[in-house]
């Protein structure tokens, strides 16, 4: 048999008319070649969302999105200041100003299931953030870094 990716299984089934043209609509608006492509990435999307609540332990990566309301810079420094209780889950961040002191800030995250979640709860528990979405994704970052005594090596450096 191939590897997984190429490796297909035929699922057949039955939707209400409505959702059926909804989602040839949405496979359209997005310009996809078929309506497997959609599901399937609806498919991986639920299973990770899933996989994270029945497995708080699991390693994922993903993306926290944000917007807040600036507030003169005090909503900002409270998520510098929760982000840095969390420095092995965060990644990266990336801030943009929006109109109507509004930012958007999107955080690169990887760790337990359970600490990204708790990470997400800290984040909500900040007045005046408006919205936050965490999507992830089981497939993990590679290592930068291997630490071996006091010193930091590369990974797949060479000496």
């Amino acid at each position: 048999m191939g590897s997984e990716s190429t490796s297909l299984a035929r699922l057949s089934m039955s939707l209400p008319a409505d959702l059926f043209r909804q989602l040839d609509l949405m496979v359209a608006e997005r310009g996809l070649p078929s309506r497997s492509q959609l599901i399937a990435e609806l498919i991986r999307h639920a299973l990770a969302e899933h996989g994270s609540l029945m497995r708080p332990e699991e390693m994922l990566a993903g993306t926290i999105t944000l917007v807040y309301r600036g507030e003169r810079g005090r909503v900002r420094h409270l998520l510098s200041q929760t982000q840095a209780s969390y420095l092995r889950e965060v990644i990266s961040s990336q801030h943009v100003v929006l109109e109507d002191d509004q930012s958007l800030e999107v955080l690169l995250v990887q760790g337990p299931a359970v600490r990204l979640k708790e990470l997400c709860d800290a984040i909500r528990r900040v007045r005046g953030v408006q919205q936050l979405e965490l999507v992830t994704t089981t497939a993990l970052l590679p290592p930068l870094y291997d630490q071996s005594g006091d010193d930091f090596h590369s990974v797949g450096a060479h000496s």
